[in-house]
């Protein structure tokens, strides 16, 4: 079972699941020990296919840090909070956890895309 870790302390994952907000990003980042990379990546798999089947769900892309890193961070898409928290909450996904080394530390946030002039749109 991973360790989570919260990405803001000020506002948690389970303060935004409150949110009825959308569409939203998910950053998730893990940590994990190098040793520990195939099981890791075998864990999120089976999760991203759990995910990339439940209603709501628009995209994912893992990223993994260079030269060797133990970070990876997962980009994923969805239509609204209210998704995102009926599939986190879905007992399969659920149960997936355990899977996951137990070096992994997890740190899962919700965003939304915000226009800077000139620069990006939302």
């Amino acid at each position: 079972m991973p360790k989570f870790v919260e990405m803001d302390r000020a506002v948690t994952l389970a303060d935004q699941l409150k949110s009825e907000e959308g569409p939203v990003v998910l950053i998730n980042t893990f940590v994990i020990s190098s040793e520990d990379a195939d099981r890791f990546l075998a864990a999120w798999g089976a999760d991203a296919a759990i995910m990339k089947g439940q209603p709501g769900f628009i995209s994912t892309q893992l990223h993994r840090g260079i030269a060797g890193s133990g970070t990876f961070l997962n980009y994923a898409v969805w239509q609204s909070v209210a998704h995102f928290r009926t599939a986190f909450a879905d007992p399969a996904f659920q149960a997936r956890l355990a899977d996951y080394p137990e070096s992994a530390t997890v740190s899962p946030h919700l965003f939304h895309t915000i226009e800077v002039p000139g620069i990006c749109v939302a």
